[in-house]
C-alpha cells in the first residue's frame, strides 16, 4: 500500500479533488435558494448531499484503485453486472419515475439510482473484454464484421434501452463510447470508416430535417421539443428553450471575471433546477470567463492525461478501458457545455464532478479510481523494462 502511495499518478488524483471542492461550493451557491423557494428545506440541503457523495466518491476512488482489475473481466462478474443493468433497465421503462420528461431514475428512499450512468461503465468493461478475447481474430485476412455480432448486439439492445426511457444524452455517450472503443480495438479501419461517416451523415440529415420541416405530430415530444429549443431557442424562450435562453443570459452577465461568488441573478428563479447540468451557467455568472476556463481546463487536462495512459499502456485491456473513460468524460463535458452555450440540444447530461448528484459522482469516481490503477500498473511495467535494459 505504502510502495503504491509513493506512485500514485497526482496528475489524475489533484485535479480530481480540486474538481469536487468546486463542486461542492457551486452547488451551494447554485442550490440555496432553489431549495428554499421549490422545497421549502433548509439552503444546505443539497450542499451536505454532494458532500456525502464527494466522500462516497473518494471511497470509491480508493477502493478501484486497489482492486485487481483482472477481476472485472470475469465472466461471472459481467454477467451479474450486465444482468443486472438489463433488469433495472427494463424496469425503468415499465415502472420509471419521470422526472423532466424522462423516465431515468429509480427511487429508493430519499435518493434517486440513474441505471444510465452506471451503463456507462458496464458497457467499457463488457466491450474492453470481449474485444480484447477477439483481437487475434482482427488480423487475420478473411476477418468479417458479423465476427462481432454478440458485443455490438449486446451494446445495441443496452442503447435501445437507454433511448427508450427516453435518455438522448445517454444513448449518445453510450454510442460514442462503442464507437471508439471498436475502432480502437484493432478491427481493420473500412469498418470503423464506415461507422463513422454513417454518424456523421445520420447527424447532418437530422439537423437539416430538424431546421427546415415542421412536424405537428411531434409537438409534445420531449426529445424533439429538446432538439428544436437547440436550433431556435430564442423562438421557444417560453418553452422548451427556457433553460437555454437564461442560461445566455447567465453567461453575457458575468462577462471575464463575473459578477462574484453568490451573486447570480438568473439561479434566483429564472433558472430550472441550476444545480445539476445548468451549473456550468451559474459558474459562467459568478466567476465569469476566467473560473469557466480553469474547470473546463481541468477536466480537459484530465480526459487527455486518461488518453495518454491509453496510448502508453502495453496491456490492450487497460488501452481500451482508458479510451473508453476518457471518451466517456470527453462527450460529457463538450455535451454539456454544448447544452449550456445553446449550440448542442439539452439532454441532461451534467457537468463532470460539478453538477449535483449521487449516481454520476459514484461512476466518475470509478472511472478516476481504474485509472489510478491503469497508471500505476503500466509505470510499474515500464520500470521492469527499464531495469531489464539496465
Amino acid at each position: 500500500m505504502r510502495k503504491k502511495l509513493r506512485h500514485v499518478d497526482y496528475f489524475i488524483l489533484v485535479p480530481y479533488l480540486v474538481l469536487c471542492a468546486i463542486g461542492i461550493v457551486m452547488v451551494y451557491s447554485a442550490s440555496a435558494y432553489w431549495v428554499q423557494r421549490q422545497y421549502g428545506a433548509a439552503e444546505t440541503k443539497y450542499l451536505l448531499q454532494q458532500i456525502v457523495f464527494v466522500v462516497l466518491g473518494i471511497g470509491t476512488v480508493f477502493f478501484f484503485d486497489n482492486m485487481a482489475l483482472k477481476i472485472l473481466r470475469n465472466r461471472w462478474v459481467l454477467f451479474v453486472l450486465m444482468s443486472g443493468l438489463f433488469v433495472m433497465l427494463v424496469y425503468l421503462i415499465i415502472h420509471g419515475r419521470a422526472v423532466n420528461g424522462a423516465a431515468a431514475w429509480i427511487s429508493i428512499g430519499s435518493f434517486r439510482l440513474q441505471p444510465s450512468e452506471f451503463a456507462k461503465m458496464i458497457l467499457i468493461f463488457y466491450l474492453a473484454h470481449m474485444l480484447t478475447s477477439r483481437e487475434d481474430s482482427f488480423r487475420q485476412e478473411n476477418f468479417r464484421l458479423r465476427q462481432m455480432w454478440q458485443p455490438l448486439f449486446i451494446a445495441g439492445m443496452m442503447m435501445l434501452l437507454v433511448f427508450v426511457e427516453p435518455d438522448t444524452g445517454g444513448f449518445a455517450i453510450l454510442f460514442l463510447i462503442t464507437l471508439v472503443v471498436v475502432m480502437s480495438s484493432g478491427i481493420p479501419m473500412r469498418y470503423g470508416l464506415l461507422w463513422l461517416v454513417a454518424l456523421i451523415a445520420t447527424g447532418v440529415l437530422g439537423y437539416y430535417i430538424v431546421s427546415h420541416y415542421h412536424f405537428p405530430g411531434l409537438e409534445h415530444n420531449y426529445a424533439y421539443q429538446r432538439l428544436v429549443a437547440a436550433i431556435h431557442p430564442f423562438e421557444k424562450a417560453n418553452a422548451a428553450g427556457n433553460q437555454v435562453v437564461n442560461s445566455l443570459y447567465a453567461i453575457n452577465h458575468g462577462g471575464f471575471f463575473g459578477v462574484g461568488l453568490g451573486m447570480s441573478s438568473q439561479k434566483l428563479g429564472y433558472l430550472p433546477e441550476p444545480y445539476t447540468d445548468f451549473i456550468l451557467a451559474v459558474i459562467a455568472e459568478e466567476l465569469g470567463l476566467v473560473g469557466t476556463v480553469v474547470i473546463l481546463g481541468l477536466l480537459f487536462f484530465l480526459v487527455m492525461r486518461f488518453y495518454l495512459i491509453g496510448i502508453r499502456s502495453k496491456n490492450t485491456y487497460h488501452t481500451l478501458i482508458a479510451y473508453g473513460i476518457a471518451t466517456m468524460m470527453l462527450v460529457q463535458t463538450v455535451f454539456n457545455v454544448g447544452a449550456v452555450a445553446g449550440v448542442l440540444p439539452v439532454t441532461g447530461v451534467t457537468l463532470p464532478f460539478i453538477s449535483y448528484g449521487g449516481s454520476s459522482m459514484i461512476v466518475l469516481s470509478m472511472a478516476v479510481g481504474i485509472m489510478l490503477n491503469i497508471s500505476y500498473h503500466s509505470e510499474r511495467t515500464q520500470r521492469k523494462v527499464e531495469k531489464t535494459h539496465a
